[in-house]
C-alpha cells in the first residue's frame, strides 16, 4: 500500500495548476445516462473516484472513451471523457460497486427518469457519519416514483414516467438537489425545488444539462424550477475548477510560507475560505491567471470559523484549516455544523504535537510554534490532506499511511507540491 513521505520546513514557491472539480465531475458523468447521445466532458480530473464511476457506468452499458492531452494543450488540462449511453443494458447498480463510492447511488435518478425503473444498492457506510439517502428517496417519490427497499436495494419504478412536482427539502442537501434536478429534467410538467443547495457544482451540472436541452432555471439559488422535456441531446461541457483543491493548496502556502500562483482557480467559488485565510495572515490576490497566495514574514493569526453550506465556509476545508491553526499565534475555534464524526483527524494531528480539545461539534486549537514530523494515518479524504499540510510545515520526517483516500480526491498531489519546492514523495511498497 502506498505511503507519502514528507520532510517539512520548505517554503512553497511556484505555480500549482487547479484540476477539474471532483464534486462536479461525478454528477456530470452520471448525467450522461439521461441521453442516448454522447456527452463530452473536458477537464475531468484523474482520480480514483472517477475511475470507479467509469466502472459503475460501464456496468449499465455506457461506453466511455478517455482522451488525454492534445498537441498544444496546457499541461494541467484534465482528461476528456466521451460518455455514450445509447443503450442502457442494465438498470441495476450492484452493492459491490455502489458500496465503494456513495455518489454512485445517484444513478437512480437518470435511470428512473429515462428507463422508468432502477434497482440500486443502498450505499455503504461512510467514515464521516451516516449521510442517509432518505431525502433523495423523498424527492423521487414526490416525482411519482414507487419505491420499495428490499434486501439492501432501493427498487424504484415509474411505469408511466415521472411527473413534475413541488419538492421542499427540510434541510439543504447537495446530493438530494442533484438527484431531484436530474430526475426532473425528463419528468412531465414543471418541478419546483425549494431549499435547494446553492453549491457551484449544482450550477455547473445544471449548465451542462441545459446545453443538453434541459430547461432549468434558478440553479445556484435556493429555488430551482425545471420544465420537463421529452429527451436530452448530447453536448460538450468543461468541468469547473475544484474549489476544495484550490482552498487546500492556499492553506498549504499559508502554512509553510512562500508565494504560489493557483492557476485556473476561480475566487468566487470559495470567497469565504479566502476571507478566512486573509484573516489568518495570508495575502490573497486575484489575477488573470487565477489566485496568488503569499505569506512572507507574517505569523499565522488565529481565527474563529463555523462550517456552513455554500456560500459559507466549506466543511471539506475544515480539516485543512485545523492543521493550519495548529501553528497560529493563539487559540482558534472551529465549529463543524454539517457532518458528525468529522473530527477524526484530530488525534492524528495531535501526533505532530498539535494542541486540540473537542467540545461537541467545536474544536479549540491552541497554536504552537512548531509541529514535529510523525507517522500518521489518513482516515478519510479531506482529513488525509490535512496531515500533508501539517507535514509540510513540521520539523523532520512525516510518513502518511493509507493514502488511497488522497487518490480519491487530489490529482497528482505530490507532483504539484514538489514542483513548488516541497520535499514530498510517494513510496510504493
Amino acid at each position: 500500500m502506498d505511503r507519502i513521505r514528507i520532510v517539512g520546513g520548505a517554503k512553497l514557491n511556484g505555480t500549482i495548476p487547479i484540476s477539474g472539480a471532483k464534486n462536479a465531475a461525478l454528477p456530470l458523468m452520471i448525467a450522461g445516462l439521461l441521453s442516448e447521445e454522447t456527452l463530452i466532458l473536458d477537464n475531468v480530473p484523474r482520480l480514483a473516484d472517477v475511475a470507479q464511476l467509469q466502472r459503475i457506468l460501464g456496468n449499465h452499458g455506457v461506453d466511455i472513451m478517455s482522451a488525454g492531452k492534445r498537441p498544444g494543450a496546457r499541461e494541467y488540462q484534465g482528461q476528456t471523457l466521451h460518455i455514450s449511453a445509447a443503450d442502457i443494458i442494465d438498470t441495476t447498480a450492484p452493492y459491490e460497486l455502489v458500496s465503494r463510492m456513495r455518489a454512485s447511488f445517484w444513478v437512480i435518478a437518470p435511470l428512473l427518469a429515462r428507463m422508468h425503473e432502477a434497482r440500486v444498492s443502498l450505499p455503504g457506510g461512510c467514515a464521516i457519519g451516516t449521510r442517509p439517502v432518505d431525502l433523495l428517496i423523498m424527492a423521487l417519490e414526490k416525482l411519482g416514483a414507487e419505491i420499495t427497499i428490499d434486501g439492501g436495494y432501493v427498487i424504484a419504478k415509474a411505469p408511466g414516467g415521472l411527473k413534475g412536482a413541488t419538492i421542499e427539502f427540510p434541510k439543504v442537501t447537495v446530493s438530494g438537489t442533484h438527484v431531484a434536478v436530474m430526475a426532473a429534467t425528463l419528468a412531465r410538467g414543471t418541478t419546483v425545488i425549494t431549499n435547494a443547495a446553492c453549491e457551484p457544482e449544482i450550477l455547473d451540472v445544471a449548465d451542462c444539462l441545459n446545453k443538453m436541452g434541459a430547461r432549468i432555471l434558478g440553479a445556484g439559488t435556493p429555488r430551482i424550477v425545471v420544465e420537463g422535456v421529452v429527451k436530452l441531446n448530447g453536448a460538450r461541457h468543461t468541468v469547473l475548477p475544484d474549489r476544495i483543491e484550490t482552498g487546500t493548496y492556499a492553506m498549504a502556502v499559508t502554512m509553510t510560507g512562500g508565494d504560489v500562483q493557483l492557476a485556473g482557480a476561480r475566487p468566487e467559488l470559495l470567497q469565504s475560505a479566502l476571507d478566512v485565510l486573509t484573516q489568518a495572515g495570508a495575502v490573497v490576490a486575484v489575477n488573470n491567471e487565477g489566485i496568488r497566495v503569499t505569506r512572507n514574514g507574517a505569523g499565522i493569526r488565529p481565527v474563529k470559523v463555523s462550517t456552513a453550506p455554500f456560500p459559507g465556509f466549506p466543511t471539506d476545508l475544515q480539516a485543512q484549516l485545523m492543521a493550519l491553526m495548529a501553528c497560529a499565534g493563539g487559540a482558534s475555534r472551529i465549529t463543524e455544523t454539517i457532518f458528525e464524526n468529522r473530527f477524526m483527524h484530530v488525534q492524528e494531528l495531535a501526533r505532530f504535537g498539535a494542541r486540540i480539545s473537542l467540545d461537541g461539534e467545536t474544536a479549540t486549537i491552541d497554536g504552537i510554534a512548531r509541529l514535529r514530523g510523525a507517522p500518521v494515518m489518513a482516515t478519510d479524504l479531506r482529513a488525509s490532506v490535512s496531515l500533508v499540510i501539517a507535514g509540510l510545515a513540521a520539523e523532520g520526517e512525516t510518513m502518511v499511511n493509507r493514502v488511497y483516500h488522497l487518490d480519491r480526491g487530489f490529482e497528482r498531489l505530490e507532483e504539484k507540491l514538489s514542483a513548488c519546492g516541497a520535499s514530498i514523495e510517494r513510496i510504493s511498497d
